[in-house]
């Protein structure tokens, strides 16, 4: 036992290895004693010093077991297998002279289940923080503004009570709580896509049972009760939508009204809609005829079907824009439909394998790129714009870590650099296919009064901010021309379409670069969540002006940026005390790795070298 603590001491004292050498020690060992009773081990990792310490270890062992455990140990430090060659450096060429095209926002779009948390304490504070990362106008798409209730909020649930009706049946209007939503978004220099749904209860065709209190573990069907049914009379409901709209324009004015978007429904396919295909198609026909009544200048459109990959719900998008492009109308009865954008969803699959949770971004490309390909299939159509009006990992964000285990990637880096590096690759299947992507909204927002860090996909907890919500502070940054990124890396976007990231890690960078700035942005991802050594990155940058250069590198990894590390190195408390919450909230904001530095690139190149740890992002922001 003595002789184990020393080796593991002078081992630790003399540097003679890096991390991983211990733990690939005990590896071998493994294979010397593939069944150790007895035999447990407890590490800590000291990350500055990069260091592994053996902090605890109890054997039960017999002497003899113990001396040659003791005497294997040793040679096992001594062999040279453990002094491993040097890694061979990732090379990542930008070349800023090389325009692909303008660097369109398509991060700056958020939404959520829950309106009414918009104007509570957490959800203000984080919508005030989301405003702030752009230069440009973020929208916001919340589900349930028509939604029949006094307000209150709770997990995949909302209301506004905008319409109800008297003891006579007519029709009475509240736009108070929509109101309060809307101006929550305006005062902010923030947009709505203005969700026109769901049913009221006195127009629902079904209203009984109407209000579910649905929690995580629960069957997710249980939520569609009476709000997801047709209309009872499709008068009274395009007259809603036309007053709607017409308030809107009466309060905000028109020019403000103008720049929204307008859709009907969410996921029209599966339960969220209990008509028929058909009966969705009427009811867009009189939705967007109302809103074109109220101001013919406003943008509609649809169907916000789910990935399109699935085949039920290509069947469902393609029956609806063959209706809009061809199909008689049922208010006007002539040929087609308004439509000024097009929207659907993209999902990724992960689950738990062997213990850790691996990701599927292909899952979620693939439906990306199946939508682009159906858009693109209709002339008349190719060039409007789309918005993916859900693009996120997985299906469910109200469904917390505790209860779906595959979800616990959500509070570290996993989902930081699953971020970065699926949101370029929506830049480049899109520019494949011909299509115009205009945003991808992340269904992420937060949930008020909950555990800390539960595991809900959320961009903030109790008002702290997620490793996450940094990598859109990053693509804040980034703007004009997106530019080249040199791709002969082990990924590019159709390998990660197609195979996902199982092989080696995906190593890549998205560029941009403006009048007197220029961004690069750089990851290191991979499906799996298991531990890995830092990769050894070099990116060199053309086309920079023959000058001194102010270069920031930004950083999020377990490090940096990193809100969740800090709580957990606090012992997870339950309930943070100020100081601590003061603490995280610092943690939780976009960090520079190094301080700012003046550089001479020259003939306008500059080399940045950096170890990048696996699921890390990293800035490089460059200043003339």
């Amino acid at each position: 036992m003595n002789n184990l603590l020393a080796a593991a001491e002078c081992h630790e004292k003399c540097g003679c290895g890096r991390a991983g050498t211990l733990g690939t020690a005990f590896d071998k060992l493994l294979k010397v004693y593939p069944d150790p009773s007895g035999l447990t081990i407890e590490w800590s990792y000291n990350k500055k010093s990069e260091f592994l310490r053996l902090t605890h270890i109890h054997m039960f062992l017999k002497k003899t077991k113990l001396l040659l455990f003791n005497a294997t140990f040793c040679s096992v430090l001594a062999n040279p297998v453990f002094s491993q060659s040097p890694q061979q450096p990732v090379h990542i060429e930008v070349n800023l002279s090389a325009v692909k095209a303008p660097m369109k926002p398509i991060w700056a779009f958020f939404g959520y289940d829950e309106p009414n948390y918009t104007y509570m304490k957490d959800g203000k504070k984080l919508l005030t923080e989301i405003s702030q990362l752009s230069k440009v106008p973020v929208y916001v798409r919340v589900h349930s503004l028509l939604v029949t209730g006094d307000g209150d909020a709770a997990l995949k649930w909302g209301s506004t009570n905008a319409y109800t009706e008297d003891a006579q049946r007519k029709p009475v209007y509240d736009w108070t709580i929509v109101d309060k939503i809307f101006d929550t978004f305006i005062e902010r220099g923030m947009k709505p896509i203005a969700q026109i749904g769901f049913m009221p209860q006195a127009l629902s065709s079904q209203p009984e049972p109407y209000r579910h209190h649905w929690k995580p573990g629960d069957n997710y069907n249980d939520i569609y009760l009476g709000w997801a049914y047709p209309p009872k009379d499709y008068e009274k409901w395009a007259e809603l939508v036309y007053q709607w709209v017409k308030h809107s324009v009466a309060k905000y004015g028109q020019k403000e009204v103008e720049s929204w978007y307008w859709e009907l429904w969410n996921e029209p396919n599966i339960g969220y809609w209990k008509g028929t295909t058909e009966e969705y198609i009427k009811m867009y026909d009189y939705s967007a005829d109302a809103v074109k009544r109220a101001l013919p200048t406003a943008k509609m459109g649809g169907p916000e079907v789910t990935g399109p990959s699935w085949d039920k719900s290509a069947i469902f998008m393609k029956t609806f824009l063959d209706h809009v492009t061809k199909g008689k109308n049922y208010v006007t009865g002539k040929t087609g439909s308004p439509i000024d954008f097009i929207t659907y969803h993209a999902k990724g699959a992960p689950k738990i394998v062997d213990g850790h949770v691996q990701m599927n971004m292909g899952t979620q490309l693939r439906d990306l790129d199946k939508g682009f390909e159906i858009v693109a299939s209709y002339p008349t159509l190719k060039k409007l714009p789309i918005i993916i009006g859900e693009s996120d990992p997985e299906g469910c964000a109200a469904c917390s870590e505790d209860v779906s285990p595959q979800n616990a990637y959500r509070n570290g880096t996993m989902y930081s650099s699953y971020t970065a590096a699926s949101f370029a690759r929506k830049y480049e299947l899109a520019e494949a296919r011909g299509v115009n992507l205009t945003g991808a909204v992340s269904w992420s927002f937060e949930f008020e009064d909950q555990a800390w860090f539960r595991g809900f996909r959320d961009l903030a907890t109790n008002g702290v901010d997620k490793p996450v919500l940094n990598v859109f502070r990053m693509f804040g940054m980034m703007e004009g021309n997106r530019v080249e990124v040199k791709q002969d890396l082990a990924y590019d976007f159709k390998k990660v379409r197609d195979e996902s990231v199982r092989g080696a890690a995906d190593i890549n960078g998205l560029a941009s670069k403006s009048t007197a700035s220029a961004g690069v942005m750089v990851w290191n991802y991979h499906d799996d969540n298991v531990p890995s050594p830092d990769a050894a990155v070099v990116v060199v940058v053309k086309g920079l002006p023959a000058q001194k250069v102010m270069l920031y590198h930004y950083r999020i990894d377990k490090e940096n940026s990193n809100a969740y590390e800090a709580w957990k190195s606090m012992g997870s408390p339950k309930q943070p005390t100020s100081e601590q919450i003061r603490l995280l909230e610092k943690a939780g904001q976009l960090a520079l790795l190094t301080s700012p530095e003046w550089i001479n690139p020259k003939n306008g190149v500059a080399t940045i070298e950096m170890q990048l740890p696996r699921q890390g992002v990293s800035l490089l922001h460059f200043k003339w």
